[in-house]
């Protein structure tokens, strides 16, 4: 097994259970199994894996609550399985911290493409805020006394010499993985950090739920050549709506996102 590459399988059917796992093993894992989500907490705390699979409809505490106390303790990648299909289930498994949602049946090899794709993209990484003026590599590291956030320069898109991209008081810094809404940092998940850098990137330019969801998966933009599903589609529109939550933004009188209707969203007007 490559080093780090730990997963945790949650899931009472023990079938898929097992397929689960044998998937994941395939794919260079080291796998731990629970049929529970009390007992599959347990396991993410102990062994602190890459990635973990979450049954939904569970005895006991069910998928949701379960991706609730694993957030609160991991920054795992999870994977929610289930055979619901409806919409709701997709929007209340990615607000409790899932980052992929995938409904049964499915195909090991589409698992494994998801699973692969999610690896690609970095993990959210909370780290010591350099002081104004200095940069991370000179903050003190881990354990360096408390400091203030850096501040942005100002202005539309990315800045000259800087790292940092804003909008009318919203700043992202793509290599620190840092979000700041008037000065103060925001605790967006991965897939709602990704989603912002792309629009605050393209400024302007509409970019497609399509092409936001490729993203997600680490592949290219295609267009109309690749293959997303409704599923994809829905998954964009529920992180976008819980980012706009946290900005305190209202999709009828947009400040940073603008829906366009049909295609996708874009950055507001400067």
């Amino acid at each position: 097994m490559q080093d780090g590459r730990i997963a945790v399988v949650i899931e009472d059917d023990a079938d898929i259970r097992e397929l689960v796992a044998t998937v994941l093993e395939q794919a260079g894992f080291d796998t731990y199994s629970a049929d529970t989500g009390t007992e599959g907490v347990d396991l993410v705390r102990r062994h602190g894996p890459l990635v973990t699979t979450l049954d939904v409809s569970m005895p006991g505490i069910d998928g949701f609550e379960t991706a609730k106390r694993i957030r609160a303790v991991s920054d795992t990648y999870i994977v929610m399985l289930t055979a619901r299909t409806e919409e709701i289930d997709a929007v209340a498994g990615l607000q409790s911290g899932a980052d992929d949602y995938l409904t049964k049946p499915f195909r090991p090899r589409e698992l494994r493409a998801r699973i692969e794709a999610m690896l690609r993209r970095p993990r959210q990484i909370r780290t010591e805020v350099a002081p104004t003026g200095t940069t991370p590599e000179h903050s003190g590291g881990p354990g360096a006394g408390a400091s203030s956030p850096p501040t942005p320069a100002m202005g539309g898109g990315a800045n000259a010499g800087s790292a940092w991209l804003d909008h009318h008081g919203l700043a992202l810094h793509p290599q620190m993985r840092i979000v700041n809404l008037h000065g103060a940092e925001l605790d967006l998940t991965r897939s709602e950090f990704d989603i912002l850098h792309a629009l605050l990137e393209g400024g302007r330019r509409v970019i497609s739920k399509a092409d936001l969801a490729l993203m997600l998966r680490g592949e290219t933009y295609l267009g109309s050549t690749a293959y997303i599903t409704e599923q994809d589609e829905r998954a964009i529109e529920v992180h976008v709506a819980n980012l706009r939550r946290k900005l305190g933004e209202r999709p009828a009188q947009p400040r940073w996102i603008e829906t366009v209707r049909g295609v996708g969203y874009r950055l507001t007007a400067a």
